[in-house]
């Protein structure tokens, strides 16, 4: 067989030019020494090596670089790389940040590695005094190499480091932070230590919050951190002077749906939600539902005005009690006179109410509530939001009872999407926690009239001036409202206890204007509050919720661009005169 023949077989396919390359080469000596030129078989020989050493000095170059960049790609961490982990900022509707993933590391423990067990268990007991000495004695003690700890900062992973321990090594690992702690816990919510959202918004947005993961972008709530803290710390104080069981407080936009800050009382912190109990980790406004007493008769009035029963010069007997079948209606304020419309909405009197929803009657009523959103969950990205408790028949009694706020429960969110249409101009808008960009407004449903929005915005405007909401008032913001105090159902006795109470507020600011103007709705809801000696021993909605409101509406107002007015808006005429209450209305 040929020399050619040989380097065919020994270089097949595409290497068969390097092996004779390098046949050549072997007999350039003979073909430069029978040519007379032996010198050029000496720098080609040179030449050669310094080939083969760039070459390989080239090779090393390119691994090295390739080490260090990207080494660690598969394992994580390594330039374009994003571990399933990952999740995207989160942060309010301002760009202030909510949420974020921060490096941490992992402490692993290798027993074989260790030199001196009983110096090392010392050492670690000392400076992870969170580690259990029996998780500790375990790892040291097994046959392979095991995690110990996580979480780890990095100041915290450079003070083991400088310890100098043989066998412990750190891997890094990404952990969701809320720096905020317990600010909008709620809205928020948290994800697990493998990337996924359990509650709030880290559940109700995940796929966006993963897709933007890696640097991508971040995920906007609607939520502004000013109105949010003002918001919280308002409610916390009604929840810490009155002592009910929980508390509730909303902000949001009537033209938009948005909502601008959401407190759920008592909070937690989403750093260490296992530390919570589930009293703490449960949304209030979202999970629970309540009868809203007095608040639904801003509900009843507006369907009687849009449906032409009512008028805003319609009267209604309200000298004694109103009989309907087996039942007997009372005035909690017993005004014992014929009240105008105004008036039976300022003075919350239920016999005035259930008289004009018997006249608007059970089909149109329920059809009003139904077109409201008060018969289905609020319409919203997070998974907590609750369904209702409806009547099973809308008949005479259904219709008197849920005119004022009774035998029908619904979350604080869902009351809060059916007030939009009473002051935006009629129209019902889904709720929603992104931030909505300029224009973006969803077009909504339209369910009332115009003419009835901008007169209920009269309407609640005079019950704070001249009426049960006037602890609400803040002067030059044009504020109107509506108390609410349902007494709450106990199985117990089979009926409604009178000492356990869901009181709250439901305000509008401003009312003056267009209707296409800016304007914000605000709730305040106290779960089973307690008087005191400055409310009178009083636990009704104008008495613990109104102030609260009227606290949040002076605070928050500047962040929202509303500007205070005086002279002549601040004192806005009354539709109709009426008697000075107590300010403690139902």
């Amino acid at each position: 067989m040929t020399a050619q023949g040989v380097v065919q077989r020994r270089f097949p396919f595409g290497l068969r030019w390097l092996g004779q390359f390098f046949w050549r080469l072997e007999h350039a000596f003979e073909r430069a020494r029978a040519s007379g030129k032996v010198e050029d078989d000496t720098r080609i020989r040179i030449f050669a090596v310094m080939l083969a050493f760039g070459l390989g000095f080239c090779a090393l170059a390119i691994g090295a670089t390739h080490a260090a960049l990207f080494s660690e790609a598969s394992r994580g961490g390594g330039i374009g790389w994003v571990s399933e982990q990952a999740r995207a900022d989160v942060v309010d509707r301002e760009g202030r940040l909510l949420a974020a993933d921060l490096l941490h590391y992992g402490l692993y423990v290798d027993p074989a590695e260790v030199w001196d067990v009983a110096a090392t268990r010392q050492a670690l007991a000392k400076a992870l005094p969170e580690v259990s000495l029996d998780r500790l004695d375990r790892a040291l003690s097994g046959d392979r190499r095991v995690f110990l700890t996580g979480g780890m900062t990095p100041v915290e992973k450079a003070a083991v480091h400088r310890l100098g321990l043989p066998g412990i090594s750190f891997e890094p690992e990404q952990k969701r932070v809320y720096p905020l702690e317990a600010t909008a816990s709620h809205l928020i919510g948290f994800a697990d230590t493998g990337g996924k959202g359990l509650a709030g918004a880290e559940l109700a947005l995940n796929d966006d919050i993963k897709a933007l993961a890696g640097g991508k972008g971040e995920v906007a709530l609607s939520i502004d951190l000013r109105v949010q803290a003002a918001l919280e710390d308002e409610v916390r104080k009604a929840a810490l002077t009155y002592g009910p069981k929980g508390a509730v407080g909303i902000v949001a936009n009537v033209h938009t749906g948005e909502i601008l800050g959401l407190a759920s009382y008592p909070d937690f912190d989403p750093n260490d939600p296992g530390g919570a109990s589930a009293e703490q980790r449960l949304n209030r406004a979202a999970s629970t539902v309540y009868e809203m007493g007095s608040t639904f008769k801003a509900f009843t009035v507006a369907i009687g005005l849009d449906t032409g029963v009512a008028t805003m010069a319609s009267t209604f007997d309200a000298r004694e009690p109103y009989k309907l079948g087996y039942r007997t209606i009372h005035d909690y304020h017993a005004s014992r006179k014929i009240l105008s419309l105004v008036e039976v909405f300022q003075h919350s009197s239920n016999i005035g109410t259930a008289k004009l929803a018997v006249g608007v009657g059970p089909q149109r009523l329920s059809h009003y509530f139904e077109a409201l959103g008060l018969t289905e969950k609020a319409p919203i990205e997070l998974a907590e939001s609750a369904s209702p408790l409806t009547p099973k028949v809308w008949n005479e009694d259904a219709v008197a009872s849920t005119s004022f706020g009774h035998g029908m429960n619904v979350t604080p969110l869902a009351l809060t999407r059916a007030m939009l249409p009473l002051l935006n101009g009629g129209k019902l808008l889904p709720l929603t926690i992104r931030k909505l960009e300029p224009g973006q407004a969803p077009a909504g449903r339209r369910v009332l009239s115009e003419t009835t929005s901008a007169q209920m915005l009269q309407i609640m405007r005079a019950n704070v001036t001249g009426g049960s909401g006037g602890k609400a008032d803040v002067p030059g913001l044009s504020v109107g409202g509506k108390t609410g105090t349902g007494e709450k159902y106990d199985p117990a006795i089979r009926g409604y206890n009178g000492k356990r109470q869901v009181s709250s507020f439901a305000a509008v600011f401003p009312t003056d204007g267009p209707l296409e103007n800016d304007r914000y709705f605000v709730l305040v809801l106290l779960d089973e509050p307690h008087g005191t000696p400055e409310t009178f021993g009083y636990s009704t909605g104008g008495w613990v919720a109104a102030p609260a409101v009227g606290n949040t509406i002076a605070r928050i107002a500047p962040f929202l661009g509303v500007q205070r007015h005086i002279g002549p808006l601040a004192e806005q005429p009354r539709l109709a005169s009426a008697d000075a209450l107590d300010g403690g209305g139902r």
